[in-house]
This record gives structure tokens, sequence and C-alpha cells, in this order.
């Protein structure tokens, strides 16, 4: 297995906001990180609840969780921005065979961390930022109501029991967020990208939300509505990366999976672009490796090369066929599908998009030779070229590698989503572990890739 060389010690440290320094912004610090990864610190949000995989003792669910995107400090060449999700939870199915999501802290609200690379190659948390709705109170990660991005999705409670409404309705958060995707602006605002609706939302620097952009035509709060068929999105896969241009002028969007558009579980999955002073929509095609692969994240390296992350869901430690992948990519390679010259058998439908034959590009993607029809119409995915293996780099343990922060054109900081150390297993919440024995518990962990040619 090849393996590059990236550093020195691992360290773990416990979460302190507001903790000190040690950095000298005009030194390199990524230098220093650990060859195998460096841990986030975390804190404890919760050590109540017995470990399902070891009876007799509790697990800790961790605040951790800051994974799931990245983005570099534009100010500070040794800091770096990391993302939480929804926060703690997981697939849960309650005796009356009713499925949902178990949510142990149902009140987290999503946050933005600022994280700070030391000179020994530890890192610390700087600070951190709660998510706000338009009036200044924190948000959840509780499901949307259905039409503004809900799927219908039940919520429980780490005892198995529904989490209702004062009415005994099933508990929705219409500013609820997935957070997946990140970026930073020059003027220290945020877009977050959310997997559920999908939302782009825009927060100021305090974290409270300013605009937002999504499918849905009757959402007042949307500047600017994505086209209609992103609000078919696979539930839980859906806008996983954001990206931004240099310029700040256009968001890119990269959803997770295929769309349910119908369902078909493929590896045509799409790419939006949406240009912030015009409000013009493009889209392109991205054809993952094997069909239902995850694409975890997007980053620009200038207006028209972007940094993917495609992965699969196993533990290397576990399984070798794990795949976790970073590959480079350029829009202009591929089909713009919003000005496709259309032929006879093409159009241009308000609520499932382009269409041959009446089919939607997720049905024809179900078909023996879908690419070659495909590109018989004109209409061929992005090139994509090989960047990084985190395999072969390091024998990359996780099972989700979704944030990276571009600190230079030759050096990559990859992080993985720990899921607060939560899992559950037969309905039963455990500790996340990463090996079968259940010996090593998975924690947010900072990889440094260098000597990169990526532009």
């Amino acid at each position: 297995m090849k393996r590059r060389f990236l550093g020195s010690v691992v360290v773990a440290a416990l979460l302190m906001a507001g903790c000190g320094s040690d950095s000298d912004e005009s030194v390199d610090n990524t230098t220093a990180v650990a060859h195998l990864g460096t841990m986030l610190p975390y804190s404890v949000l919760d050590n109540t609840i017995e470990n399902g995989a070891k009876p007799g003792t509790n697990m800790e669910v961790r605040n951790g969780g800051f994974g799931s995107a990245a983005f570099k400090d534009l100010k500070n060449k040794n800091r770096f921005y990391a993302l939480t999700d929804r926060g703690p939870n997981a697939s849960y199915t309650d005796e009356n065979n009713v499925s949902g999501k178990m949510f142990p802290i149902p009140s987290y609200t999503p946050r933005v961390g600022l994280f700070e690379i030391q000179t020994d190659g530890s890192v610390v948390k700087i600070s951190q930022i709660l998510f706000k709705d338009r009036e200044g109170n924190e948000i959840s990660g509780l499901p949307n109501p259905v039409g503004l991005g809900g799927t219908s999705e039940i919520p429980f409670d780490r005892n198995g029991n529904r989490i209702t409404d004062a009415q005994g309705n099933d508990l929705t958060d219409i500013y609820g967020l997935d957070s997946e995707g990140l970026v930073v602006l020059q003027d220290g605002s945020f877009w977050v990208s959310d997997e559920y609706g999908p939302h782009m939302v825009h927060f100021d620097a305090d974290g409270k939300e300013i605009d937002r952009i999504n499918p849905f035509s009757d959402d007042t709060r949307a500047s600017i509505n994505l086209p209609a068929e992103f609000a078919k999105r696979w539930a839980n896969r859906g806008m996983e990366g954001l990206a931004i241009t240099p310029d700040e002028k256009m968001l890119v969007g990269i959803m997770q999976s295929s769309l349910d558009n119908p369902k078909t579980r493929k590896d045509l999955t799409r790419i939006v672009a949406v240009n912030l002073e015009t409000k013009v929509i493009k889209q392109y095609l991205y054809r993952q490796d094997a069909n239902a692969n995850s694409n975890s994240e997007i980053t620009a390296l200038d207006n028209d090369t972007f940094l993917v992350i495609e992965r699969n869901g196993k533990f290397y430690e576990k399984d070798s066929t794990a795949m976790k992948k970073i590959y480079k990519i350029k829009l202009s390679s591929g089909t713009e599908l919003e000005s496709v010259s259309l032929d006879a058998s093409m159009a241009q439908d308000a609520t499932i998009g382009l269409t041959i034959d009446g089919k939607t590009l997720e049905t024809i993607s179900a078909e023996e030779n879908s690419w070659e029809t495909l590109e018989a119409k004109g209409i061929v995915p992005v090139t994509k070229i090989l960047a990084v293996d985190m395999i072969a780099e390091v024998g990359y343990p996780h099972d989700k590698m979704e944030g990276i922060v571009l600190f230079n054109d030759a050096t990559l900081g990859i992080l993985n989503d720990d899921d607060f150390a939560t899992w559950i297993t037969n309905n039963t919440l455990e500790q996340k572990y990463l090996d079968t024995a259940q010996t090593k518990e998975d924690a947010n962990t900072l990889y440094i890739v260098r000597d990169l040619k990526l532009k």
C-alpha cells in the first residue's frame, strides 16, 4: 500500500470554548499533523445511555460531530471551520413497525466550529457558532414539515417514544436543518447545504439566517428556487456538498446520490450551480463509480474546477472494498442540462426536469447502456480525474469521509464525520466503532495530504 508522509503525533483533547492557541501564523502547522491523523477535541454531551455493544457500560454521545463539511479560514492559514450535521441521530423502527430517526438529544442545534492547528500538530477549538432562525432563535435538526423539506420522517426520543408537540402531532421544525455542506465568505457569513430539503441557507457571521434557496415555490423565505426535480431527493442523501467559486458569485451543490425521480439507486447524480447575482441556474451530471455511492463534498479550485469526495459507507478495517476517493472535475466538460439543445424526443418538464421520450434521466439510468443513450442525445457527465485515494494514502479507517479543507494548491485537509460517536444496532444505541472487535472508537480526525498538483 502506498503511503505519503503526512506528519507526526496523534493528540486528543477535551473541548474548551475559547481555549488558547500557540499557533504562529507565519508557520505552516499542517506539516506537523500526524501521518495517521490528528483527533479534533470534543466534549461529552451525554454519558447516561447504556452502550448496547457492551452491556453494563455507558456510551458517550460526543460533540464531536464536526466533520460533515469543512472550509479554510480565509484570514489564518492554520485555522479551518468544520460543520456538524443535525445532531446525534440513528435509524429506528418502533414496536408498531413505524420507521424514523431516533434523536438522543433532540434539542441539539447544528453548528460550525473554528479550529486551529498548533505547532505540535494538535488541534484546538477556538470558537463555535450555533445556527439560528430569522428571529435569532436556535434551530434544531428535527424534520421539516412536509412541503417545506420534510419527508414524513418520524422523530423518536432515546427511549423509542415519538417526539410530539402539545397537540400530539409529530414534532417538526420549519427551520430544522441536516447541515452537510459549508462555504465561508469574505464577509464572515456562511452558506450551508442540507441533505433533506434540500436547502441552501445563508447565515450571517453570528449564525442567524438571512436567505435560503430550495425547490419549494411555496416557501416565502426562499429568494431563488432550485429546479423542482431536486425536491425528489433520496431522503437523507440530498445536497451533501457545497462550494463557492473564488469570485463568490456562484454556489455549486452536489447531490449525495441519485434522485428518486423515480427511485433507481443507480450511478447518475446531479450537480447544481446557482449564480447569486443573476439567479441563473445550471445543472450537470456526475457519474459515480458504483451505484448508490455517496458524493460527500465539493470544493472549488477555480470558477470551473472542483474537487469531489466520492465514497461508499464501508469501514476499511471491516471490509477491504471500502472506497474513499477525491476526484477533480471541470463543469465545462459536462453537458449543461438547462440549456442543452432539444430534439423532438426531448423536453424540459417543470416538475421532473429534462426528459427523453417522456422518461426522466433517472429512469434512463436504470436501462441497459444508459450512458450511451444519453451521449447519443448530446448529454455527457463531467469528466473526473483521481486526485487522492485515501485508502491508499493512510488506510482510511472511517466510513464517512465528508470534509475537505483546501489549505493551499498542494495541501488538503480531510475530515470524517464521526456521527457524534453514536451508532445503533437492532434498534439499540451503542458507541460507534471502527473495527469488528469494537476496540477502536470513531472520532473526528484531521488528515493532511500534501505535495498534490491540484491546479
